[in-house]
């Protein structure tokens, strides 16, 4: 019989199968934000041109890219601000040398913090070993330094994970990550030196493939938010289920993008239902979790014996 090579984080459990369980008073969809807050290498490293994929970085990328600490950023902070809603950033630690303000601004919110690299003009998936880990360790104390708390969250750049990025992570003291898109719920994963827990985070709910990538416009993507919302409220009420957007200030905070994602996420927070969404942050869906007795997330039972 033909085994294809396995990562072995965890095995097969498919959603009609588990335990129920609800989150804090007994809502059924847990519903987070994350903030992309990045900082690029000029002229240097990875870009992410829609006009030239694949390209190497350019001044005109780069500039792009940086409209989103100038302008972007702080608009979805004002309609965050707006409807009261807590957020999860993912942080480039070079952020916090460069951008003081949107630190502090991080810091006045009361967001939580994962560690997103040191800069997405750089990925982690070919360092060897000591390398990430050194970057990994770097990341969090520039972060726990700036912002006043460490993280315990990881999302790394990209997305794209060495084959030892969540045994590195465990060891390093994070207790989840966000970069398998691998299902609705939490579930734990396997690593050399314990479990890690995985909180979901959308590749598709995501304005940097969405709209950069598959060229999708903003209102399409709006109605991929109020979609998706429906959706899994619905089906919240057989199984506790997660709604997580990802958003870029560079690319959804352009002007013309900003009015239908403004009303798409005013849809979901006064949705005649609303008293059955847990509008959270990631890390608090983690601790969540984290409390609860082993046997209710997927792969806990072995979780808790490693």
């Amino acid at each position: 019989m033909l085994k294809l090579p396995s990562h072995g984080r965890y095995d097969h459990v498919n959603i009609t199968q588990r335990p129920d369980y609800t989150w804090p008073g007994g809502k059924r969809l847990a519903f987070y934000i994350a903030m992309n807050i990045e900082h690029f290498a000029f002229g240097a490293g990875i870009g992410m041109d829609p006009t030239n994929r694949g390209g190497p970085q350019t001044s005109r990328n780069w500039a792009w890219r940086d409209y989103g600490n100038r302008v972007g950023n702080w608009r979805l902070f004002e309609i965050l601000d707006e409807l009261k809603l807590p957020a999860t950033i993912l942080l480039n630690s070079s952020v916090c040398y460069q951008y003081p303000d949107i630190v502090e601004k991080i810091r006045q919110r009361g967001d939580d913090v994962c560690g997103h690299g040191r800069t997405n003009a750089e990925v982690l998936q070919s360092f060897w070993e000591h390398d990430e880990a050194r970057v990994i360790k770097e990341c969090t104390e520039v972060i726990e330094k700036y912002v006043g708390v460490r993280p315990y969250g990881w999302m790394g750049p990209g997305a794209n994970e060495s084959k030892v990025t969540p045994d590195i992570l465990k060891e390093a003291g994070y207790t989840y990550l966000l970069d398998w898109p691998v299902d609705d719920q939490p579930i734990w994963m396997r690593t050399r030196s314990g479990p890690l827990l995985s909180v979901p985070y959308p590749l598709e709910l995501n304005d940097a493939g969405t709209l950069v990538a598959r060229d999708h416009t903003g209102r399409e993507f709006a109605d991929m938010i109020v979609d998706q919302f429906e959706e899994l409220l619905e089906a919240s009420e057989k199984q506790p289920l997660v709604f997580s957007l990802s958003l870029h200030g560079f690319i959804v905070g352009q002007p013309f993008r900003l009015r239908a994602l403004r009303k798409a996420i005013k849809h979901c927070v006064e949705h005649k239902h609303a008293d059955r969404v847990w509008f959270t942050r990631a890390g608090d869906i983690a601790n969540y979790c984290l409390a609860m007795k082993p046997g209710l997330i997927p792969g806990s039972v072995a979780a808790v014996a490693a």
